[in-house]
C-alpha cells in the first residue's frame, strides 16, 4: 500500500515539474489513460515492470531517474 502511494505521487510530482497532462504522458507513453489514473488513485496493486518503463520514456527520463527519489530510498531500507 505504502509502495503504491510513492509510485502515484512520483508520477503525479513528475507530471507537473514537467507541466505534462496525464492525457499527454499517456500519448507520450503508450500507456492508457485508464492505467494511468488507476495507477494514480492506487487502485492498481502492481503497474507492473513494463508500464513504469513505458512511463518513463513518456516523461524522457532514465528508470533509474525515476526511482532515484528519498521516497523511494527510504522504502528500500525499510524493506531490509
Amino acid at each position: 500500500m505504502k509502495e503504491q502511494k510513492i509510485l502515484a505521487q512520483r508520477i503525479m510530482n513528475l507530471c507537473r515539474d514537467k507541466r505534462m497532462s496525464y492525457y499527454l504522458l499517456s500519448y507520450k507513453s503508450g500507456v492508457p489513460i485508464t492505467t494511468i489514473m488507476n495507477i494514480v488513485h492506487c487502485t492498481t496493486k502492481n503497474p507492473g515492470v513494463f508500464t513504469v518503463f513505458k512511463l518513463c520514456d513518456g516523461f524522457g527520463i532514465s528508470v533509474k531517474d525515476f526511482f532515484n527519489t528519498e521516497e523511494f530510498e527510504n522504502l528500500q531500507r525499510d524493506s531490509e
